[in-house]
């Protein structure tokens, strides 16, 4: 077939799958296909069908199925409106039909059965997928004919599994979460357990993923065994794959444990504890870069694998050997970023009796490293600068961006003893010089007083940043919402065109500055983020400085794919 299977074999290059799969399950099924398109043309047919129909699938390909084929008993033109298979494909449900007629290239009408399926893709139909078989050839191949029917719903079901894994784990950067979703999506459609070894850096290998018929079976994960060299002779399908063997069939599994290294003893008892009397060993990835191993078992010894299963399997494995890989390396990445944004993020002052804390909080499992920070420090005159910042985007680059942007706000503001909009000016004309950051933004503020006895006075500006909230003794929170300017990077200004604000700050309040990620809530506008924020923060108001900053970043609501920047001031009573 040709069109048919164009997309599964584009898809199967794309991810590492023999070439020619797809195409060469179609065309070796010992019975009649046809492949419609949503409207009922003839978009594939197989040899088979070309044999059955006395028809070259060029001279039918793109024609009407209906008009072309079908034919009532007497060799008349049936009704449109009175055709199963036209309706099974405008509702998208399956059919099957006994002695209907079709008419043959020569003219004459052959007596056939036919089953549909059909064709989805997210949930809308594709086409139809018909399966015709000779009702006059052989009265008596009832059971036959079943067969073909059979063979037709699991290729349907075979193709439907690969591209919903492909789908699925192409959603998530998560390694454990990709693995509990390829388990749930194998057991109980294609096997009655799943089981998941990866090689490991040192040497071993751990069993990281054990799905049965109630879910994952945490008690039989966890294991882990040194893989045994190329060299040493092994019986067990699992070393054999993972020392880049092929995958291996087991029509029906031993009973008696093959001897050889610990690990494969380990599977072997596996294989035992579930009851397995067949199982396929495919490995992860390729046979050059193998990953792991993928074991699924069934446990009915009348539906043993077979050599469709096994090629589907190891599809399947190198879909997932690309998914743990990609994985892999964007936990490298994020590892490196986070460690890199920590490292950056200063300890900070304890001016007189005046209190500082922090917190930064990565994004959850499966986002990407962002660029928010925060910085408080001494100026030259004495006074305290504070800063919250977020540098635009989210990977390496943003981390990095953020490194420079803090060392040259510090540089900047460390000598600077007027208004904090002039510091934030020089850094917006310096940035797209001297920087690789394209947007930012942040808040500059001074605390400006005694440290011990005040009063105190906060002077800031904010280059397009969420505003600071301060919460007094009397159980007030006001956002502090003046002084806002430009996002940087958003173009050349006027030299000493940022506005500056300033607030006096009572004894005992305490400031926050924060970062969007702690105000953005899934679903909800930017409004009803900050009001939930003030009321969290006023329940927490009279909780120490480290109590408040772990409750407000405990309470995000979920969802949240950003990264947090907390910075708390709070000023002495008097």
């Amino acid at each position: 077939m040709e069109g048919a299977v164009a997309g599964r074999e584009d898809e199967g290059r794309a991810s590492g799958a023999e070439p020619g799969l797809w195409r060469r399950v179609v065309e070796q099924l010992g019975t009649a296909l046809i492949v419609l398109d949503p409207a009922g043309r003839i978009l594939a047919v197989n040899p088979a069908a070309e044999r059955l129909l006395g028809r070259s699938a060029a001279a039918m390909r793109g024609e009407d199925a209906h008009d072309l084929l079908h034919r009532d008993a007497d060799g008349g033109r049936r009704p449109r409106d009175q055709c199963p298979l036209l309706r099974a494909l405008a509702e998208g449900s399956t059919a099957r039909a006994e002695g209907d007629s079709c008419l043959r290239g020569d003219g004459r009408p052959v007596a056939v059965s036919w089953s549909a399926s059909p064709l989805t893709d997210d949930g809308g139909v594709t086409g139809l997928a018909v399966l015709l078989t000779d009702a006059t050839s052989d009265h008596g191949a009832h059971r036959r004919r079943a067969a073909y029917t059979r063979a037709l719903e699991d290729l349907t079901e075979r193709l439907t599994l690969v591209a919903e894994i492909t789908d699925v784990l192409g959603q998530t950067l998560e390694t454990d979460e990709a693995l509990a979703r390829l388990g749930r999506l194998l057991v109980p459609r294609l096997a009655d357990w799943a089981a998941v070894d990866l090689r490991t850096a040192s040497g071993q290998v751990h069993r990281v993923a054990v799905t049965g018929p109630e879910g994952r079976d945490t008690g039989q994960e966890g294991g882990r065994e040194r893989l045994p060299e190329t060299g040493e002779a092994s019986r067990s399908p699992l070393v054999r794959v993972l020392n880049g063997g092929d995958p291996v069939l087991q029509v029906r599994v031993e009973e008696a444990t093959p001897p050889g290294a610990p690990l494969a003893a380990v599977h072997s008892g596996f294989l035992r504890a579930v009851g397995a009397t067949s199982a396929l060993t495919v490995p992860l990835g390729s046979r050059q870069r193998v990953t792991g191993a993928l074991t699924v078992v069934r446990t009915d010894p009348a539906h043993p694998f077979d050599t469709g299963d096994l090629e589907v399997v190891s599809d399947i494995g190198r879909r997932v050997g690309l998914v743990i890989d990609n994985a892999r390396r964007f936990g490298r990445q994020r590892a490196v970023a986070e460690a890199m944004q920590r490292n950056l993020l200063a300890p900070l002052p304890q001016p007189g009796r005046m209190r500082l804390a922090a917190r930064y909080q990565p994004a959850p499992a499966g986002s990407q490293v962002g660029g928010d920070w925060y910085d408080a420090f001494e100026l030259k005159d004495g006074t305290i600068a504070l800063v919250i910042g977020d540098v635009v985007g989210h990977d390496l680059t943003a981390a990095a961006g953020m490194a420079q942007l803090h060392g040259i706000l510090r540089s900047l503001a460390w000598d600077h003893t007027g208004p904090p909009g002039a510091v934030v000016d020089r850094l917006d004309d310096a940035m797209p010089v001297i920087t690789t950051v394209p947007m930012a933004t942040l808040v500059l503020a001074r605390v400006e007083g005694h440290p011990r006895t005040g009063p105190w006075t906060l002077q800031w500006t904010s280059a397009g940043h969420p505003p600071p909230l301060l919460l007094t003794r009397d159980g007030q929170g006001q956002y502090l919402e003046a002084g806002q300017g430009l996002l940087l990077g958003t173009g050349p200004g006027t030299a000493g065109s940022r506005p500056n604000a300033t607030h006096p700050l009572p004894p005992g309040s305490t400031l926050l500055l924060y970062t969007d990620g702690l105000i953005e809530i899934p679903g909800s506008d930017l409004g009803t983020g900050l009001s939930r924020l003030r009321r969290h923060a006023l329940a927490l108001a009279r909780e120490p400085l480290d109590t408040l900053c772990d409750r407000l970043l405990a309470g995000m609501p979920p969802g949240s794919a950003d990264d947090v920047a907390l910075l708390a001031l709070r000023l002495p009573e008097l």
